[in-house]
């Protein structure tokens, strides 16, 4: 039986994460159901981009992954199933999907049209679920919907590189639990277009001359404990899904606070990374 998953915007607060369980569990009774997250910001479908992106590939071959993140069917948000780097995919064709399919191009699409067949006021679990069971039983794409070849995508949120190869300019995507945030620079193409020159990274106030592989690796550990720079430094470092994050060290926003309000930096805010 292949791993269901779950990505949403519910919150743990109200019913809708046990009902869509619940239902699944009806029509599977031996299912395995992974939950994601339930804590994506209101219809942010580019946070919940980053999350999915980065959680998928660590699943086996065939999972079945629901995003149930702005999922209202109407005439500007169809239904979808796909089939991607041996991964199906259930979701809203509302540029979610667009993001994950920058690397790689999906195997098969379907807009699903099971809708005449269900009454639906909640389509996670009416449509949704239907379908990720009757892929987990075995069934295809085709019975559920019928085969498209393009999906929306979301401009403006790919990093532009300006002529002369001089500069990056990109925007955060992301701010995760410790207040660190994340742009939409990959390493990949920090590396391509800075060809090891030296570098400064600018984020309204916030600037940094080098860029660390972890995060330890901005303390001197040569130092005696008490002459460190350590809780509170802030620094930048290609995190482990091969992005740009500028973070502070040992951050807490609940306490010392995080990157993004000690910087005042915020969702599609810009970094700028110039070299020379």
């Amino acid at each position: 039986m292949p791993i269901i998953t779950l990505t949403t915007d519910f919150g743990i607060k109200d019913h809708f994460v046990a009902a869509v369980k619940g239902a699944i569990y009806t029509e599977l009774p031996d299912a395995k159901i992974v939950d994601v997250s339930h804590e994506i910001s209101p219809f942010h479908i580019t946070e919940a981009a980053y999350i999915i992106q980065n959680a998928y590939k660590n699943f086996p071959k065939g999972s079945i992954h629901i995003i149930g993140i702005d999922s209202e069917l109407h005439p500007e948000n169809k239904h979808i199933a796909l089939y991607l780097d041996d991964h199906y995919f259930i979701c809203a064709d509302n540029g979610l999907i667009g993001m994950i399919t920058s690397e790689f191009n999906p195997e098969k699409i379907v807009e699903i049209n099971i809708h005449d067949a269900i009454v639906s006021n909640f389509p996670v679990i009416d449509v949704f679920v239907t379908v990720a069971c009757h892929i987990a039983r075995g069934g295809t794409l085709e019975v559920i919907g019928k085969s498209i070849s393009e999906i929306k995508t979301i401009k403006g949120i790919t990093p532009i590189v300006n002529v002369g190869d001089t500069q990056i300019v990109g925007s955060i995507i992301y701010i995760d639990n410790y207040g660190n945030l994340i742009t939409n620079i990959t390493k990949k193409l920090f590396e391509k277009v800075g060809k090891g020159r030296t570098f400064t990274i600018m984020a309204r106030t916030a600037i940094f001359k080098s860029v660390y592989e972890r995060y330890s690796d901005a303390i001197n550990f040569k130092l005696d404990k008490g002459k460190r720079e350590e809780d509170g430094k802030k620094l930048a470092i290609f995190n482990s899904s091969g992005y740009l994050e500028l973070a502070i060290y040992k951050s807490n926003p609940k306490t010392v606070g995080g990157a993004s309000n000690l910087f005042g930096l915020y969702f599609r805010d810009t970094v700028t990374v110039s070299f020379e």
